[in-house]
């Protein structure tokens, strides 16, 4: 079996995958990196390679692509396919078109399904079939979902999704599988799963590609579909478009207490990306809190507006420079700055600060629970009683929460201080976050979690 030289580039925060293949001549191909390209560049100038191809699978709806970035700096050759219709300069490619890459190829299989326009790329090393990039269709043990580009297209692009997977299964076995999404994406990607695999063992464990019949396999990939941030409406347009060409790295200017002050009451969010337990106890009236840590972008994208200012509060050992790019990877260009000095500016300054309480398991007492995790986790195990209401809804169903002493939970606790922060913003007074998640309720107090919705 032929192999080639892949090294995976694996965003964790958004649970998918790029890939860099060195093509044994000093060029490299990239498929699916996004505008963050700082591991892509890092493998490439590790490795003396330049970035001659960059590959699409599809028009992503997680994050900007960065294709264009690399044709405007490197001269790198985009592969699209044509029905994406994008509108920059690319090689659009259609069903069984081939790409010359120098010793390798590169075939591309239309497998519609996850989006209308979605292409595989199956690598060839002469005439034998050594991987396939499967984008956004055939998943580690799942499929993509099939809900991102139009409600009423939901379920013909699951059965086309049918269709492409049964295409993918007529691959010899030993082809390797490498999928762009992966655990953690919100695109149907199983929790836990390994980031690739091969035909064969896809065949024999995907319960997806198992499915005989194709109203069977729609029935369960339509009833597996969770919540996604909204941020996903609106990046499959830009990519298509094309995202700006960045003339510099991002960067988080330094702003004074007074032009804060200035931009907070024109209508500017603040978001503070310390830690929960800093947050916990001191932050600014109305902060945002959405701690940085690789989920970071995923969090912004579902919480924070897109078309108002954002200064950011964080932790002087916090690196800025994450924060920003994290923020471009999902189109997020209105970063304004950030609070020079941080908290302690503030209220050196003597403006107000407020903190939100911190209980331990053993602590709650009567009070209202309010669990803010996805559906599919609330299911598995939650605290009996416990009121659920998704953190990505919470904005909006405010008002759903009674005024009275409530604690917020999720998994460890970092998305329920985002749940309390707007809360907090919304006029409730009496909110704590729990420190862990329900198996450590269930361990501390003994008792059994409820199940089901």
């Amino acid at each position: 079996m032929a192999t080639v030289d892949l090294v995976p580039l694996v965003d964790e925060g958004l649970g998918n995958s790029a890939y860099l293949v060195d093509l044994g001549d000093g060029r490299a191909l990239v498929v699916d990196v996004s505008v963050d390209l700082r591991a892509a560049w890092q493998a490439a100038r590790r490795r003396g390679l330049s970035l001659a191809f960059a590959a699409d699978t599809h028009l992503h709806a997680d994050f900007l692509s960065g294709a264009r970035q690399l044709a405007a700096t490197e001269g790198t050759q985009i592969l699209a396919s044509a029905a994406g219709h994008l509108e920059f300069a690319h090689t659009g490619l259609r069903d069984e078109d081939e790409v010359d890459l120098g010793g390798l190829r590169l075939r591309a299989l239309a497998t519609p399904g996850h989006t209308h326009e979605h292409m595989s790329f199956l690598l060839l090393d002469g005439d034998v079939p050594v991987g396939v990039f499967t984008g956004g269709s055939l998943l580690v043990g799942a499929a993509a979902r099939t809900d991102l580009v139009a409600p009423d297209r939901t379920e013909g692009l699951a059965r086309q999704q049918y269709a492409s997977l049964q295409r993918l299964a007529t691959l010899p076995d030993e082809v390797a599988v490498w999928p762009t999404h992966g655990a953690g994406s919100f695109c149907s990607a199983p929790p836990g799963a390994q980031r690739t695999s091969t035909i064969g063992h896809e065949k024999a464990t995907n319960q997806l590609l198992r499915v005989d019949d194709e109203d069977t396999f729609v029935a369960a990939l339509l009833g597996s579909l969770g919540s996604f941030p909204p941020y996903f409406l609106r990046l499959a347009e830009m990519n298509r478009r094309g995202p700006a060409v960045l003339e510099t790295d991002p960067s988080l200017p330094s702003l004074d207490v007074a032009a804060v002050r200035s931009l907070l009451a024109d209508g500017a969010r603040m978001i503070d990306v310390r830690p929960v337990p800093d947050f916990a106890a001191a932050h600014v009236p109305g902060a945002l809190s959405i701690p940085l840590r690789p989920v970071f972008a995923s969090w912004l994208g579902w919480l924070a507006p897109h078309d108002r200012p954002l200064i950011i509060l964080r932790g002087t050992d916090q690196d800025p420079a994450e924060i920003v790019w994290q923020a471009a990877k999902i189109g997020y260009t209105n970063l304004t700055g950030e609070l020079a000095g941080g908290l302690d500016s503030w209220t050196s300054a003597g403006h107000p600060v407020t903190s939100t309480r911190l209980v331990h398991a053993d602590e709650i007492n009567g009070d209202r629970v309010l669990d803010i995790r996805q559906t599919p986790e609330y299911a598995a195990g939650h605290l009996p009683g416990a009121a659920h209401i998704e953190l990505g809804d919470i904005a909006g169903h405010a008002d759903d929460v009674p005024n009275e002493p409530t604690v917020v939970m999720c998994g460890h606790g970092e998305r329920a201080m985002g749940a309390a922060s707007l809360l907090e913003q919304a006029g409730h007074r009496d909110v704590a976050v729990l420190e862990g998640g329900p198996d450590d309720w269930a361990r501390l107090t003994g008792r059994s979690l409820e199940t089901g919705t």
